[in-house]
């Protein structure tokens, strides 16, 4: 069986740009680091971290979720991934990293503001998470 739980995903997003995401519609997004807040209990588990990396490189078109807009950015890029396994996390740590929620993104199916976070850089939220349990997770 395929391990499961709550993802951090770190983007870098290198100017500012709008995209239109999916229902959202039209987001302008400043230049900087953005963590996302996901969780993985399907059966695939985290290899839905696999599938947000190949979208980020280019190999895979299809959005499923809010995040896909962001990644499959031509000049965004994904930074870092960590792991909360077997942990239901996912809407506590969207208001607990450090960061600005962005409003809606990625929260269509719970009550929070958002599950994107603007965040002040890529250690700040990386030794967050790590400080919460989470595990890097490389490719």
């Amino acid at each position: 069986m395929s391990e499961s739980g709550t993802y951090v995903l770190v983007v870098d997003v290198p100017r500012a740009t709008t995209l239109a995401v999916g229902a959202l519609g039209e987001r302008e997004f400043a230049a900087g680091t953005y963590a996302y807040v996901g969780s993985a209990f399907g059966p695939g588990g985290f290899a839905r971290i696999d599938r947000h990396r190949e979208l980020a490189r280019g190999e895979r078109d299809t959005r499923h979720w809010h995040i896909d807009y962001l990644l499959g950015h031509p000049e965004t890029s994904l930074e870092a991934a960590l792991t909360f396994p077997d942990a239901d996390r996912e809407c506590e740590l969207a208001s607990s990293l450090p960061g600005e929620q962005v409003d809606g993104f990625g929260a269509s199916d719970c009550d929070c503001a958002g599950h994107l976070l603007d965040v002040p850089g890529i250690d700040a939220v990386r030794d967050a998470a790590v400080a919460e349990g989470g595990r890097p997770r490389t490719e």
